[in-house]
């Protein structure tokens, strides 16, 4: 039988919350640089593409100079919506909103391709960075994308102090940090919709997420992915 969550149902506009890590559980993140990177990486595939007249350069090529555009990498930024995220030293968690069918496995395999690329750079090695078969949960009722969210903005809080300073998307959750290709909005949305939650009610997100007693494990079931 398959691994949990390396078969994956592919649906246009489906939510998904996606994970991956090191090879041999190894960490992918080793200082505050590599975490810049991947989410530079994150950005230039959630915005829109710059306007090719505005990134010509200068080319020569045997002798004759002529105007060029350097190689850009895909940009995702109709096919995909970035939920939510959350960077651990050895794996990273995305919330996606893939917004065509197939944009969710090309949009991960573009950016890890990316990541693995820089890192065995910088740190001369050579081989896989990430496990073969990144894992991906399809998110099939509204009220877990809560729990899911949850879920990845608490991720964090065994190695640091306080949620807020980890490499997450909880900062734009709470309006302390305005991202473009961060889309909290739909979440957030779901969360002043149901209001209460587990038959208790929530003044704020922050109170849901740091409040929250319940075992996520076994709130969401399959929708959480296995460390």
């Amino acid at each position: 039988m398959p691994a949990r969550n390396i078969v994956k149902v592919y649906v246009e506009n489906g939510i998904y919350h996606v994970y991956n890590r090191g090879v041999e559980k190894r960490n992918i993140f080793l200082d505050r640089q590599d975490y810049g990177v991947f989410l530079r990486i994150l950005k230039d595939a959630l915005t829109p593409p710059p306007d090719r007249k505005m990134i010509q350069i200068d080319v020569t090529l045997k002798g004759s100079t002529f105007k060029g555009v350097p190689r850009q990498p895909r940009s995702f930024h109709e096919d995909i919506d970035l939920l939510a995220y959350c960077l651990m030293p050895n794996h990273f968690h995305l919330l996606l909103k893939q917004n065509k069918e197939q944009a969710m496995r090309q949009f991960v395999h573009s950016i890890s391709i990316r990541y693995a690329m820089y890192f065995n750079k910088r740190y001369h090695r050579i081989g896989k960075l990430f496990q073969n078969i990144y894992k991906a949960a399809l998110v099939s009722e509204e009220p877990y994308l809560l729990h899911v969210s949850r879920y990845i903005h608490l991720n964090p809080r065994e190695i640091v102090s306080d949620i807020e300073t980890a490499y997450s998307s909880y900062s734009e959750y709470l309006g302390k940090r305005h991202t473009p290709w961060v889309k909290p909005e739909l979440v957030l949305s779901l969360f002043g919709a149901y209001g209460s939650i587990m038959n208790k009610k929530y003044q704020s997100y922050k109170e849901f997420v740091e409040s929250f007693v319940e075992d996520s494990a076994e709130v969401l079931g399959r929708e959480t992915l296995e460390d």
